[in-house]
């Protein structure tokens, strides 16, 4: 049996029929996948209709007399004898017994590395159809993760909002109660001051001057009575019932939901004011207090947005007047600061819906602004003046004679450490004298100076 011409490992299995050369099994495969002669027909030799026909010889395709027995180096083809004479004359040539093992070795080698990416493409795709179905699996239990959340989304809120409406409902009954109420009382007051009325314009109109004297003390008693009851000249409660969907309302079947009813009615008369320095302040010097917002039960409004006006005026100075600044803190609580700058008596008015809070109106007093101290705070004016006798303190001790070392305790001394300039005995305090004349300040002078 004729072996290949390419490998001439194998037996001939097959023929290209366009190169002419015989195959074995492991070449036809390969000769098919060259990109080159992919396009090549080759045939196998069991199925061809003329098995003799296998060991005919190739002819020239430019001389179809000639038969293929030689191979152009340079043009890397079969050529015949003719070819020789004609375009290619000149270029080297050989029998093809001589290179085909050469050639042969070159597409083993091509088609070895191209084994090996055959594989490398059948390993990846693999891969690739490995990482769609685990995608496809990932997204499977991501989607069945999406709809367990929204189903239990679904669930809270929809509990969430059973809970507020049904929250609205107690709310609204509890209005009307109150409402229901009132309106009962007003209803008895009113009649019983209609049939007071019309028991009176009727004794008045047709009773006689007996009648009226004896039960005119009855019907004014009856009357005096009904006038004096108390009633509120308002509906007990109003209709300021509020939804806020971006309030946070906790959690909900272990979601955080958010909307809650605001119903919560803020009470001028138990508002209250707070502040260290409420009633006094410095002169140019910043102060403030702050408002605590509270509603109808007394409890803290936590939340801001009220109408609060707050204004400050002098009670001497009618022109003179302090613009103070309101910061809403959103929690119920409201800082007002201002900066006086005249000392004074002056009145605090802080209004909440027009209406005075609790401790409003209220005075403030605004005292000078702080004086500092002039002297030197010391133990006697013997140390602080170095040794001078005549040194003097507003204390009005003096040292005669002199002495040597601390002074604390002698005659004359207060004691204890003091201002040189007032004599105040603390340190932090401030100075009770005004600006120091010349003469004085000339003593004072030397004395801090030393």
């Amino acid at each position: 049996a004729a072996g290949c011409d390419l490998c001439a490992d194998g037996a001939a299995a097959g023929r290209c029929l366009t190169c002419g050369v015989r195959l074995c099994r492991f070449c036809c495969r390969a000769h098919r996948r060259q990109k080159k002669t992919s396009s090549h027909a080759v045939t196998e030799l069991e199925s061809s209709k003329d098995c003799s026909q296998a060991g005919k010889p190739l002819l020239c395709p430019s001389h179809p007399t000639e038969e293929l027995q030689l191979f152009c180096e340079q043009c890397d083809q079969p050529v015949c004898r003719d070819c020789l004479l004609g375009r290619h004359r000149q270029h080297p040539c050989d029998l093809p017994g001589n290179v085909i093992h050469r050639h042969g070795d070159a597409l083993r080698e091509l088609l070895r590395s191209s084994q090996q990416h055959m594989d490398t493409l059948e390993d990846v795709l693999s891969q690739v159809e490995e990482m769609g179905s685990a995608v496809r699996s990932r997204s499977e239990a991501v989607a069945t993760e999406i709809r367990l959340f929204a189903s239990g989304y679904v669930k809270a809120v929809e509990e969430h909002r059973d809970r507020l409406l049904k929250q609205l409902e107690d709310l609204k009954v509890q209005k009307e109660n109150l409402l229901h109420l009132q309106k009962a009382q007003l209803q008895q007051l009113l009649l019983d001051m209609r049939t007071g009325v019309e028991f009176t314009e009727r004794l008045l109109m047709s009773g006689s001057d007996v009648e009226i004297l004896v039960t005119k003390g009855v019907v004014s008693s009856r009357l005096t009575k009904l006038n004096s009851v108390a009633y509120s000249t308002h509906p007990s409660v109003d209709d300021r019932i509020q939804f806020s969907p971006h309030e946070r309302a906790g959690q909900c079947c272990g979601y955080e939901v958010f909307g809650a009813i605001l119903n919560k009615v803020v009470d001028p008369a138990r508002c209250t004011l707070h502040g260290e320095d409420l009633r006094s302040a410095r002169q140019n010097q910043l102060s403030g207090f702050t408002l605590l917002c509270k509603d109808t039960t007394g409890e803290r409004m936590g939340r801001g947005g009220e109408a609060v006006r707050v204004t400050i005026t002098h009670k001497d100075k009618r022109d003179c007047a302090v613009k103070p600044t309101v910061c809403d803190n959103g929690d119920g609580t409201y800082c007002i600061s201002y900066s006086p700058e005249e000392p004074g008596l002056y009145s605090v008015c802080v209004c909440v819906k027009g209406q005075h809070v609790q401790g409003s109106p209220f005075t403030l007093v605004v005292k000078h602004k702080f004086r500092e101290h002039q002297g030197v705070f010391h133990c006697c004016t013997f140390c602080s003046s170095g040794g001078q006798k005549a040194a003097r303190c507003a204390c009005g001790g003096t040292m005669p004679g002199g002495y040597q070392g601390c002074g604390h305790g002698h005659k004359g001394h207060p004691g204890c450490h003091h201002w040189s300039c007032c004599g105040q005995v603390k340190e932090s305090s401030e100075c009770l004298c005004g600006p120091p004349s010349d003469t004085s300040q000339r003593s004072l002078l030397r004395t801090v100076a030393l």
